[in-house]
C-alpha cells in the first residue's frame, strides 16, 4: 500500500513498472481531478509537472485549423534545415473569456493538490512567461505559498514573430521578444502555525529543498538546453522534457530523499523517469491513453539515459 492510496481501492486502470530493487512506480490512466480526488488528504510530498495550457487551441474549429495549415490560433512555423517544426498555440491570441477559464482550472487544481500534499511539500509546475501570471495567481489563490521562480535557460520558437500579414510593411518591427527561457513556479504548501522547517523536516519529510549533489544551494537558473535526440528516439512525444532539467528538479524535490512525488499530467513519463533514477517512489496520472501507453514503455529506458553534468553550474 502506497501512502497516498490502496491500488485495490480504486477504480481506474494502473500500471505498475517493476523494476529489480527499485521504489514502487506507479502510473494510472484517467482524468487527474477524478483520481486525486481518491487519495487520502495530507498523503504525497511533492508534486513536479508540466501542465496544459489548452483553452482555446484544443477546441476542434482551431484543431481542424491546425490539420488544414491554416494556422487560427495555431502558429505554424515554417520548416528549417529540412525538420518540420510542431505547431506552437498563440496564448497572446487569448481573450479575457480564455484566460479568466483558464485562472478557473488553475485555481481548482491548486486547490485539490494543497488538500493532497503533506504541510510544507512542494509543487513545482511548468509554465511560459505570457501565462506564468495567471498561473501563479491561481495557485496562490488555492492557498500555496510563492517561494521562487525557477528559470531554465533554453531557446525556444516562441515570439520574435513580425507583424502577421504585414511581415514586408514592417521588416524590423517583433511583437514579442524570442523566448530565450523556460520559467517553472516553486510554490509550498504553508507549514502549520509556529511550526519550524527542521519540525516540519523531522515529523513530514518536507519544507525545503535537498541541496545539490555538491552541498551547494539548489538554484533559480538551470542550464539544461534541449531534450537530446536520444531521449526523443526513446519517447516521441511533442512536449518531452529533458533529463538533464526533471533530475535536478526531482532531486531537489524531497529535501530528505524520500517521500511520494506526483505528476498529474505524466505525458511521456519524464517525472517519472528522474524519479526511477534517483530511487523515489512516484505516481504519475494521464489521461490521454496515446500519452499513457508511451509512458508506460518509455519510463524505465529514460531513466537509464546518461546525463553528462560536466560542465554544468548546477553541480559548481
Amino acid at each position: 500500500m502506497s501512502l497516498a492510496y490502496n491500488l485495490k481501492d480504486i477504480n481506474f486502470d494502473f500500471f505498475q513498472l517493476f523494476v529489480t530493487n527499485s521504489p514502487k512506480i506507479n502510473i494510472i490512466y484517467g482524468d487527474c481531478f477524478d483520481i486525486l480526488s481518491s487519495f487520502s488528504d495530507n498523503s504525497i510530498h511533492a508534486v513536479v509537472t508540466d501542465p496544459p495550457f489548452g483553452v482555446k487551441e484544443y477546441k476542434d474549429e482551431e484543431l481542424e485549423k491546425k490539420k488544414n495549415g491554416k494556422g487560427g490560433i495555431w502558429r505554424l512555423p515554417p520548416s528549417f534545415d529540412g525538420h518540420i517544426r510542431s505547431p506552437l498555440p498563440r496564448f497572446t491570441a487569448l481573450n479575457y473569456k480564455d484566460r479568466k477559464e483558464l485562472f478557473s482550472f488553475f485555481i481548482d487544481l491548486s486547490k485539490l493538490l494543497f488538500s493532497k500534499l503533506l504541510p510544507g511539500g512542494n509543487l513545482i509546475i511548468a509554465s511560459n512567461s505570457f501565462l506564468s501570471p495567471i498561473v501563479y495567481s491561481a495557485i496562490i489563490e488555492g492557498g500555496f505559498e510563492f517561494r521562487s521562480e525557477i528559470i531554465r535557460l533554453v531557446q525556444t520558437l516562441r515570439g520574435g514573430d513580425r507583424p502577421k500579414n504585414a511581415e514586408r510593411e514592417f521588416p524590423d518591427v517583433c511583437t514579442m521578444p524570442r523566448g530565450s527561457y523556460e520559467p517553472w513556479g516553486l510554490f509550498r504548501k504553508p507549514l502549520p502555525e509556529k511550526m519550524t522547517v527542521a519540525e516540519c523536516l523531522r515529523k513530514y519529510q518536507t519544507g525545503g529543498l535537498r541541496r545539490t549533489f555538491e552541498n551547494k544551494p539548489f538554484p533559480d537558473v538551470l542550464f539544461t538546453g534541449k531534450t537530446s535526440k536520444k531521449e526523443r528516439l526513446i519517447c516521441n512525444h511533442p512536449n518531452i522534457k529533458p533529463q538533464n532539467l526533471m533530475r535536478k528538479l526531482v532531486y531537489s524535490a524531497l529535501p530528505l530523499g524520500k517521500g511520494i512525488i506526483v505528476d498529474p499530467f505524466m505525458g511521456s513519463g519524464s517525472t517519472l523517469a528522474a524519479a526511477l533514477h534517483y530511487g523515489y517512489e512516484a505516481i504519475g496520472i494521464e489521461k490521454d491513453q496515446n500519452f499513457y501507453h508511451l509512458a508506460k514503455e518509455s519510463i524505465i529506458p529514460l531513466s537509464k539515459v546518461a546525463i553528462n553534468f560536466q560542465d554544468d553550474k548546477f553541480f559548481d
